[in-house]
């Protein structure tokens, strides 16, 4: 089967890849569609350090195939949303709703994958960039069929992330100022979570002036090209700042632009040993600096609560897919989405 594999030199579309049957509490997907993440592209540049070789993709949608012992919640046939989170649900965590904090969700890449009989990596515990990929059955999750396969491939990640990271940690209350900095596939989905959230000031930066009209229509009241601009529109500060590109220069400004009692949430990816600055006096304001891992969610609630809303025409998720490709046009996607070009790149199988 085809599958994009990364062998820590090159990223290749392969086509004699091979995935194993599912065991006990695991279910084979066949994969329909899969966003590309700038996650993706951080594992080739080495900004997450994964072992290789790997299969990529984590934010995919399918056709149930096959499941093994005991799985009961989801049949053959089902259309599912992958989750990255193979949480064990049985840790205080899990037990506490906290799966993304379970010790066992992270860090142990299994090789469900051969190719020419060696063994591949799994990415994220998913790889959604191969026709066929197995999960554990807490990743996979039920969604009406009506929804179109590349719309739903974005709630396993983009969507959960940002729209999670607004409604799960910060919390974001009716009323309240939101700055988001960076508009790409995440930032988006921090300014549709602010908008479904009632918050009444939302600015998005971003030094590309063309992400505007689409800032706006997913929920920006304001755009600026730069974050000098903020203390013009909001002159106290802002409640929530989300930064969503992983530079430390912009965590800095989100902490600094903050009102009193407000909060910076980190979604941007930096490298795993960048070090960001502040003010520490400025905590004494009751400002906080929140970290944020895959928007505190918990996939078996948000996931189909995320799908009715997007039924409800209150959640976009159509409008994120600026472009699908097949996956052997794998390079021409990555070279439009670091272009710019694209909110949300989609391979389809």
């Amino acid at each position: 089967m085809r599958g994009v594999v990364y062998d820590g030199k090159r990223v290749e579309v392969v086509e004699d890849l091979d995935v194993r049957d599912p065991g006990p509490g695991e279910v084979l997907v066949a994969i329909s569609a899969a966003g590309l993440c700038h996650s993706d592209l951080a594992v080739v540049d080495g900004t997450i350090p994964f072992p290789v070789p790997v299969v990529l993709g984590h934010e995919g949608a399918g056709v149930v195939e096959a499941v093994g012992a005991g799985v009961t919640h989801v049949s053959p046939g089902d259309h599912v949303s992958l989750s990255t989170l193979a949480n064990c649900g049985t840790c205080a965590d899990c037990d506490r709703g906290r799966p993304t904090m379970c010790r066992k969700a992270i860090g142990r890449p299994g090789q469900p994958f051969t190719q020419a009989g060696r063994p591949v990596h799994q990415f994220a515990s998913n790889s959604a960039f191969a026709e066929r990929t197995v999960v554990k059955a807490v990743q996979a999750i039920r969604i009406p069929k009506d929804i179109p396969m590349p719309s739903a491939a974005l709630i396993g990640c983009g969507v959960l992330t940002g729209v999670g990271a607004v409604l799960n940690r910060a919390r974001v209350d009716r009323g309240d100022s939101v700055l988001v900095i960076g508009t790409g596939g995440i930032g988006l989905n921090v300014l549709q979570g602010a908008r479904i959230a009632g918050a009444s000031r939302i600015v998005a930066v971003d030094a590309n002036p063309g992400k505007e009209a689409v800032a706006r229509q997913f929920g920006a009241t304001d755009f600026l090209a730069s974050t000098d601009g903020v203390r013009d529109l909001l002159p106290t500060g802002v409640d929530h700042a989300f930064e969503c590109v992983g530079r430390v220069e912009l965590v800095r400004q989100a902490v600094d632009l903050l009102d009193r009692h407000g909060q910076a949430v980190l979604l941007g990816t930096a490298p795993a040993t960048a070090e960001a600055s502040f003010l520490v006096s400025s905590m004494f304001l009751d400002k906080s600096i929140l970290g944020c891992r895959y928007g505190s969610s918990r996939p078996q609630r948000d996931i189909p609560l995320y799908a009715e809303l997007y039924r409800q025409g209150r959640l976009l998720l159509d409008e994120l897919v600026t472009e699908t490709y097949p996956v052997e046009d794998f390079e021409k996607a990555v070279g439009d989405a670091e272009a710019g070009r694209v909110a949300r790149g989609v391979l389809t199988f």
